[in-house]
Order: structure tokens, then sequence, then C-alpha cells
């Protein structure tokens, strides 16, 4: 029986489920199977825990959704929204006016990014920054006298988010199932998964064969068509894949030989998660045209996202295009002074407890001890970096085969871990760890145990009901 964490407050919890259930449309939910269980409802937190309507306390193996970065309830940190939303919830950055938390966090996030990127535009989280940045590319390059160049070279398996622009962007295709997509504006190269490139291709010509591919894609399309490539450094939501050394920066060096820009979409990789505010540069030395990020920006305690734009693309979008031509784009709530106040204090205690240096000096040891679990007989790979790590699960380690979808073993792994205490995600067949940052050894050890003793009693169910 899990522990109990202690809470100030008291639910009808089967009331709560009931109303949770009849009247919240939630984010990618399994209709298969909500109608009937609904959704655990977690309703406190603390540090590196939080409990559901019971009582019952877990383990945050995910930091919500790959988001709070510095745990839950920093008293800090509701201070500061407290604050800023008494002195002042909001007005509007339209034309000529700004706020004080929206301007300080410019600068402060021009001084920990790369040097180049000293400009910044604000939107209310990953999705709006991805959608928000391809339209500023767009513009900046008719700006240029270049209109053809509007496509998007995106990746398959890639997640930008949700809105319209940004689905089309994401290359997992189960994503958009039965929904929409702007394929005029957006072509999929292959994802980089070393896991599972061409039998018997060594890590560098696997390089070699993707940066091929994009080059022949350039040819293919015509650079003057191309506006810009958009890449998680590494791959989120479509599997926490790893692309191999030097990828990163050699599609760079092409799409700079093609006057098309590069995008880093680090809503995930910034802000700590692989012990760097931003990873682009520190580690996978490359320069982004721009850089998006969002979630760990603010720890999840606001909704804020940010556009990280270089000064060579501001000389550009600074400039007024005609007479009495404003930017005309952005949000009402873009620079949320209560958002960005909540960012602000995120950054100083990510700073003073040097929780960077934490994720660095840590998460050699959670992937260490992570890749134990492989001993499993279901687990065909164990992946990541630092705080970013994921199990692949299948059903023949040699073969790399996957076990049938209505096998459900991502959410088969993740009942059993969360009985015992730990919550973790699942995706398909995969299950991701992507704790705070803010986990120590100790945490570490119980977090492996429990997945240890989650995956044996996973492979028994799987045998029992004919699957293995």
């Amino acid at each position: 029986m899990n522990e109990i964490l202690k809470t100030s407050h008291t639910y009808d919890a089967d009331a709560l489920w009931r109303k949770d259930k009849d009247h919240f449309i939630h984010p990618f939910t399994d209709f298969s199977v909500f109608h009937e269980q609904g959704c655990d409802l977690i309703t406190d937190s603390e540090g590196i825990h939080v409990a559901d309507a019971h009582g019952n306390r877990f383990i945050d193996g995910i930091a919500g959704l790959w988001c709070v970065n510095v745990g839950h309830g920093r008293t800090e940190i509701a201070q500061a929204m407290a604050e800023q939303a008494t002195r002042m919830a909001y007005f509007s950055t339209f034309n000529n006016l700004s706020n004080a938390p929206a301007a300080e966090l410019a600068a402060k996030l021009a001084e920990l990014a790369p040097a180049h990127l000293n400009h910044v535009f604000y939107s209310c989280g990953g999705s709006a920054a991805n959608d928000a940045t391809i339209r500023l590319v767009h513009y900046y390059f008719n700006r240029l006298g270049k209109p053809n160049k509007k496509r998007i070279l995106s990746r398959r398996n890639a997640y930008h988010g949700t809105t319209y622009l940004a689905a089309s962007l994401t290359g997992i295709e189960s994503n958009n199932w039965d929904f929409d997509t702007l394929d005029h504006l957006v072509t999929h190269l292959s994802e980089a998964n070393c896991y599972r490139c061409p039998q018997g291709m060594s890590e560098s010509k696997y390089c070699d064969h993707l940066v091929k591919e994009l080059e022949d894609i350039i040819e293919r399309i015509g650079a003057d068509n191309i506006a810009a490539f958009i890449a998680e450094p590494i791959m989120g939501a479509g599997g926490v894949l790893m692309a191999p050394e030097g990828y990163h920066k050699r599609m760079q060096a092409v799409c700079r030989a093609h006057d098309i820009l590069y995008i880093a979409d680090e809503v995930v990789t910034g802000f700590g998660r692989l012990g760097h505010f931003f990873a682009s540069e520190a580690v996978f030395d490359t320069q982004p045209d721009i850089i998006n990020v969002a979630k760990g920006l603010s720890s999840g305690y606001a909704p804020l996202g940010a556009t990280l734009i270089s000064d060579e693309l501001y000389a550009v979008l600074g400039t007024p295009q005609r007479k009495g031509g404003v930017l005309s784009t952005g949000f009402t709530y873009s620079g949320h002074p209560v958002s960005c106040a909540a960012a602000l204090k995120n950054i100083e205690i990510m700073q003073r407890e040097a929780i960077c240096d934490n994720v660095r000096k840590l998460g050699p040891y959670l992937e260490t001890q992570l890749k134990t679990l492989a001993h499993h007989e279901t687990v065909g790979d164990v992946r990541g970096s630092h705080f970013m790590l994921c199990i692949e699960n299948v059903a023949d380690k040699t073969t790399k085969d996957l076990l049938p979808v209505e096998a459900r073993v991502g959410d088969r792994v993740a009942f059993e871990a969360q009985q015992r205490g730990l919550i973790v995600r699942p995706v398909g067949h995969l299950n991701i760890v992507s704790p705070p940052l803010i986990w120590d050894r100790g945490v570490v050890d119980r977090v492996v145990a429990i997945l240890d003793e989650s995956l044996a009693a996973t492979t028994a169910t799987l045998k029992r009901d004919g699957y293995l």
C-alpha cells in the first residue's frame, strides 16, 4: 500500500472522479478505457511526491509532464506569483506597453542563452511557441523578398505540439489520426534513432545516411522553397530518441549552406533536463537561429512559452515593413506578468541551488542504474541522457519486434509502478522517466527497485495473457 502524503484538504474522491469523467475532455484521452475507468485525480504535491484524492503518495517520475523541474510546492514561486498578482495581475503588452517581469525575464533569457540569441517573443506554452515561430520565420523571408521559402523540414516521430501548425510539424503518425494537417507546408525526414538504425550500419555511417537524406530532400524540393529545419535535441514524446554523435552539428551546417534556418525545439531539453539551461550549444555544439522553450521555463507553475531569436533575424523583424505597419502577431497573454514572475523565481532557485550541477552529477548515475533493467525479458533498450530517459519494451530482443498494440505493455508497466508508489509515463510500448531535477541517489535507487519489480510483474501478466 502506498504511503500517505499528509494534506490540508479533504476531497469526496468519488464525486470528484465523476465530475472529471463527465465534464473534462482530457488531452490524449484513450476513450477505449476512459468511459469506464476515468482518471486518477492528483490533488496534492510536495517536493518529489504527488498524492491522489485518496491521499496515496507517489514518487513523481515525470515531473508533471517534463516540466516541474524544481519540484512541487515551492512557496517562493507561489509567493512571487501572489505578490505580482496583487500588484498587477495583468495588463496588455501590445504596441507601446510592457511590464516589469516580462522585461526582466527577457533580459535574463538573453543572458542565459547562446550569445547571439538576444530577443524574446512570448507565448503561452510549447505548441504556441512553435506555431508562432513558423509564422515569424515566414514573415522574415517575406521581408527579405524570398516569399517562396515556406516549406518547413521536420522529422518523423518528432513532437512539436498540437495546435494546427505545430501538429503538422509533429511527426508521430498516431497523433494526427483523423485530424487534418498542413501537409503543403511540412516535409518529414527520418527520425534519428540509433536503436533502430539500419542493420549492420555503424553510428558514424548512420549519421552520414541521415545527413545525405537532408541533402537529397533539399535538392528535390529546392533550397529556395525551404524556410527552416526544426528539431528537438533529443526527441521527447517520440521515444527519447538519441541521434548519432555529431548529427545536429552536421545538419545545421547543411542548413546554413542552403540559407535554411535551424530551429531548436528545447521545450523539453531546456532548463536543466540535460544539465544546462540550454542544451543546443552546451551539449550538441550547435548555434540555432531560434530556440523555443516552455515547460521548465516556469517549472510548470504557470503557463509560459518563449521563442528566442537571433540578432540577425531581429535586424529584419525589428524593421518597420511599411508606413503604419506593425508586427501584427502575438497573444493576449504574451509576457503575462504573473507567469514571468514565476519564471524569474524559478531561474533564481535553479541558480541558487545549483540544480543544473545536480543533473550533471546525478544524471550519469541515473542512466547507469536504469540500464541494469535490461536483464528483463521485455526490455529492448534503455536510452536517453541525464534526466530524460526511456525504456523500450519489445517482444523479442534479437529482432526488436514489438508486442501487439492490444498488449498495452507500456500501460502495464506504468500500472505496476503506480501500485508500488511511482508514476512513470506510458507511451505505447515505451515508458518514459523524466523526473524533477532534485532527485538524489537514494531516490534513484528506490525508483530503479520499483521499476525492477514492475517489469517482472509485467512479464508475468504478459505470459499469463498469452503475449509472450
